[in-house]
Order: structure tokens, then sequence, then C-alpha cells
């Protein structure tokens, strides 16, 4: 079974588990009244992707991206730091309830592949550092954020693959410096982001 064929058996799985999904998330109790919202289907005027995942043919992903930026801290992180590495980049900002509810399994592969060298990297579009580091406290998400909402730049380097709007965006960064595959909005199931990154590790 190829690479494509799993994710869609897996996007399928996940669309007829979505009414079970539902029931036992009302049992859930959660302090987060913006994941909860998004949970339960009410938009509240939110508007971001579908959750869209898209890979890229290793011949059809252009050029390896170039980027830098600011970290929470302060140092300089660009993509120079990632050579050699797959890495994982994800979009958000505090305020994003999909970005909320997806946050503890970005972490959780983040802490699998640590292992074998693949690298997370947020960017935080809007918040603060104040912000967005009770967010990562919260969340308990312990990979380093770019805070973007300055510059633009890493979104700007990205421009081709990340729309401007479509808030979360994951992506994954092959070997090479290149976008390897896109999940457009809350990343569906951790398993499709779990195969799109075990996938790149994989690639010669």
């Amino acid at each position: 079974m190829t690479a494509a064929s799993r994710i869609r058996s897996r996007i399928l799985s996940v669309g007829a588990a979505v009414a079970v999904a539902a029931i036992a998330l009302t049992g859930c109790t959660s302090n987060d009244s913006l994941a909860n919202q998004y949970r339960s289907g009410s938009g509240q005027n939110y508007i971001a992707g579908d959750g869209t995942v898209s890979e890229y043919a290793a011949g059809n992903r252009g050029e390896p991206v170039s980027f830098s930026g600011k970290l929470q801290n302060g140092d300089t992180v660009t993509s120079k730091d990632y050579a050699g590495k797959v890495l994982v980049v994800n979009f958000w900002y505090a305020g994003c309830p999909p970005c909320r509810v997806e946050a503890p399994d970005l972490q959780s592969l983040s802490e699998k592949y640590a292992a074998q060298g693949v690298g997370f990297l947020g960017v935080n579009l809007y918040d603060s550092v104040q912000t967005a580091a009770s967010f990562e406290k919260d969340k308990g998400v312990t990979y380093p954020s770019v805070l973007d909402r300055d510059t633009g730049s890493v979104l700007l380097a990205f421009s081709k693959t990340v729309p401007p709007k479509a808030t979360p965006t994951t992506l994954v960064v092959d070997k090479e410096g290149r976008v390897a595959a896109r999940i457009l909005g809350a990343i569906p199931d951790k398993s499709i982001l779990d195969t799109l990154i075990s996938d790149a590790v994989a690639e010669n």
C-alpha cells in the first residue's frame, strides 16, 4: 500500500469515527473553552482550513525553503539549523481553537521522533512572548516557536504552500529543505501526520 493510500485510508477511518468521537467528547471535562467550542463543532466565527492533506512527489517539491526567524528567547533560528533533517513546521496562535486541540498531538510526535533527529518548529503568527509562553506551558509544548508577528518572515518564506489565513497549517519539510507534505487546517488524526513524518524520514 502506498503512502497516499495509507493516508486516504486513515482519513476515511477518521470520518467514520467522528460520531463516536463527538459522543465521547461530551463526557470530557476541560477548562479550555475555545478548544471545547471547536470540538463541539461551534465555529464561533472562526474560519480555518479543512484538514486537507497534500503530499508532493520528490520531483515536484521545487526549491528548498530558506527562512530565518526569532525565537521567544531572542535567539535566531534558520533553515540551516535543520539541514539534512526532516522538519515539521506548525503555524499557530494561542486564540486559534484547533491549534489548542492539536497541540498535544504535535508534542507527542515531537517526542516520538526526537531520537531520529526530526525537528519541530512552531511559527506563532500573532502573539506576544507572554501569550505564546502561557499557551506552551498550558499545553506542555517543549519544542521552540518563532514569533513571526512583527516580521512575517517565516510565513513569507513558506507563502507558496501556506495560505495567509489558514491557521493552523502543518508542513513536513524533507531532508533537503523542501515541503514534502501539508495539512491545511487542523490535523485530522495524529496517525496521518505520523505517517507523513515516517515517510519523510525513510527517504534517502
